[in-house]
């Protein structure tokens, strides 16, 4: 079996080490729970052009505000989900050809989501998942495809899997469901991370004991955090460091996609959220990078005035972008 979890880790440039210096230590603060400040891109996350965002700016009236927020998030490196009901066998491996093609072309790396394990989500807002022969066909299909293309590639491996397991009963299933899928993706251009639950859910002693009896944190890069949930980055570089100390010293990142004003302690479309970091820039010895995971604008289900779980909602994405829109279009404005 191919290792992910290499003693590698990400390039950070010179530039950003001397602004560390020149800021006093940004990165200490944001080691003790302070505030986080910015930091510059140490990480490329490629910007794909097949998505929801891209395909709603597109369609929405020029000059509205739902068009506006669409662009915007269109521009930004997001992750692609990767689901059967999209991507099936046989069509699932062209599309990660594909990303992996649009990321050499940005000279970045290439980031999926993979996420159609059986009993997905355990029959909540989004149920659905493959059979344990075809989730192993379509596991393999992608690894093969990532393996092939040569390109660097970050895997975030079922999103909440280990974390909802033991309520939805069915911890011991997961582990050789995930086993067989670490060995599918695993390659030497591919960095998998697999579910580490967030820091207001289980607490890192019991987050560990879940990951642990899975038996593949030391046949993956590590772990990642607050998918699709709002906990700041503090918090859960704060969470990642204790779980990275109690599982080895496994690596991770974090989500902050949607988590720029912190959690209400909602996690099914609370309002009122604004995006979070940009992707890339917050990092330390345990957290490789934090990224855009959750796809910002698209529902986590119905509630709080939502539609179903992964379609897109123009009311949030307006919301989301709030505080950015209006730097991003005078800058828009400058470029023409």
């Amino acid at each position: 079996m191919k290792s992910s979890r290499r003693r590698r880790s990400i390039v950070v440039t010179l530039v950003v080490v001397l602004a560390l210096i020149i800021a006093g230590g940004a990165a200490w603060a944001l080691l003790r729970g302070g505030d986080v400040a910015a930091e510059e891109e140490h990480i490329r996350v490629a910007v794909f052009t097949d998505t929801v965002a891209a395909r709603e700016a597109a369609r929405t009236p020029e000059g509205s505000p739902e068009q506006a927020a669409a662009a915007y998030l269109a521009e930004q490196p997001t992750a692609f989900w990767l689901v059967p009901e999209r991507d099936p066998i046989g069509a699932v491996g062209p599309r990660v050809t594909s990303l992996a093609q649009e990321a050499s072309d940005q000279g970045a790396t290439s980031t999926i989501v993979v996420y159609g394990l059986p009993g997905r989500d355990c029959g909540n807002f989004s149920a659905g998942g493959l059979s344990e022969a075809d989730y192993a066909t379509w596991t393999a299909e992608i690894g093969a495809a990532v393996e092939a293309s040569g390109i660097q590639t970050i895997i975030m491996l079922e999103p909440d899997s280990i974390a909802l397991a033991q309520e939805c009963g069915n911890l011991a299933e997961r582990a050789p469901q995930l086993q067989g899928a670490v060995t599918n993706l695993a390659a030497e251009n591919a960095d998998i991370y697999i579910d580490g639950g967030h820091s207001t859910w289980h607490s890192p002693d019991v987050m560990a004991g879940f990951i642990r009896e899975m038996g593949v944190i030391d046949q993956v890069r590590g772990f990642a955090t607050n998918v699709s949930n709002y906990n700041t980055d503090a918090d859960e570089v704060a969470y990642a460091r204790r779980l990275s100390g109690l599982l080895g010293g496994a690596h991770a990142v974090i989500d902050s996609a949607r988590n720029g004003v912190g959690s209400t302690g909602e996690w099914c479309n609370p309002p009122d959220r604004r995006v979070g970091s940009a992707p890339g820039t917050v990092h330390d010895d345990v957290v490789d990078t934090n990224l855009w995971i959750k796809v910002p604008g698209e529902s986590d289900g119905t509630c709080n005035g939502g539609p179903e779980a992964g379609a897109w909602w123009p009311q949030s994405a307006i919301v989301l972008t709030t505080d950015v829109i209006a730097a991003w279009q005078e800058q828009q404005q400058d470029d023409q």
